[in-house]
């Protein structure tokens, strides 16, 4: 799998001091990612106690500003509203080349300069970039933007092949449906998995994706007659992930060839059959570590990992760490707590 920068042994959830999420409105707005800011940051969530985040929207330029769709957007405040954010958030950009107002670069700069994160969807790390805040990092956009963005900033570490990039205090997502895989990660490790696991099932998305995942391959919507047949299969095994499941097995539940299926799995998932079956495993261990007291010979059971030294040896090959370990860095953080 990439590596996408993001950290194999990231830091215990920690929420941050300044809860205040601002994203940024423009003229132009595109309106899907700036719906995902919205959605999983300034939504009313009482189930997450009185230590949420809360949100707020600038305006990066004087209004009336116009969202795709025919929309129009009125605004907290203006661009003063970064000076107080803990986390901002660039949903998009008008357009690849499309200049960044000096304003917005300074704003950034300085919100950036105090402590306060900066997240970027999908065109949004042109913003990033023109204020000067990836030189030298690692990030990603959209493919289709990728090789714009290396050509006009040739300082920046372009990395289109992952899902997002995590520089601790810079993060830059793919494409749309990737803005709300780098949100929840955010949220997973400012509170942990549960709270991560809990806005996820009210967007009904899986509430964890790697961001070193492929963003991209040649056939990324099946045909019709393979999507039936995969996608069941694929929500089968991961309901079933403590039983055996060959690749012959899986590839007869598709009604494929073995050949046929590795092939077309690959194509419709970014991953080897093989490989997409450890890493929904591992990522089932990390959540029941995070959330359980199950001893670990029952997590590596219930995974599929069948043994505990199976488990060991995918967590320390694929994060650097042993399960009980993980287990001391995440579980007891009381992830909803109020600060």
């Amino acid at each position: 799998m990439p590596n996408a920068r993001t950290p194999s042994r990231p830091p215990r959830p920690s929420p941050p001091d300044n809860r205040l999420v601002v994203a940024l409105a423009y003229d132009g707005l595109c309106t899907f990612e700036f719906g995902v800011a919205v959605e999983i940051f300034g939504l009313p969530r009482p189930e997450m106690g009185d230590g949420w985040y809360r949100f707020a929207v600038c305006a990066a330029e004087p209004g009336p500003l116009r969202a795709a769709g025919g929309i129009r957007v009125l605004c907290d405040g203006g661009l003063d509203l970064l000076e107080a954010a803990g986390t901002i958030v660039i949903p998009g950009w008008r357009g690849v080349d499309a200049p960044v107002p000096e304003a917005i670069r300074d704003a950034l700069r300085r919100a950036h300069a105090r402590g306060a994160r900066v997240l970027s969807l999908c065109s949004g790390v042109f913003v990033l970039a023109a204020a000067g805040l990836l030189a030298g990092r690692a990030c990603t956009t959209h493919w289709r933007y990728a090789r714009a963005l290396a050509d006009a900033h040739p300082d920046l570490v372009v990395r289109p092949d992952v899902l997002y990039v995590d520089e601790g205090c810079v993060l830059t997502a793919a494409g749309s449906a990737a803005g709300i895989d780098l949100c929840l990660h955010l949220i997973r490790r400012d509170f942990g998995a549960q709270a991560a696991s809990s806005v996820a099932r009210r967007l009904v998305v899986p509430p964890h994706r790697e961001g070193g995942q492929a963003q991209f391959v040649e056939a990324p919507v099946p045909r019709a007659r393979e999507g039936a047949r995969l996608g069941p299969l694929l929500d089968a095994v991961r309901a079933s992930l403590d039983r055996p499941h060959s690749i012959a097995a899986m590839a007869r539940a598709a009604g494929m060839s073995a050949r046929t299926f590795q092939r077309r799995f690959e194509a419709s998932t970014g991953h080897p059959p093989g490989e997409w079956l450890v890493l929904e495993r591992l990522a089932r261990a990390r959540i029941l570590l995070e959330t359980t007291d199950a001893a670990l010979d029952d997590v590596a059971a219930a995974c599929g990992f069948g043994t505990l030294a199976t488990l060991r040896h995918h967590f320390r090959t694929r994060l650097a760490t042993s399960p009980g370990a993980y287990r001391r860095r995440f579980r007891g953080h009381a992830p909803l707590a109020a600060s």
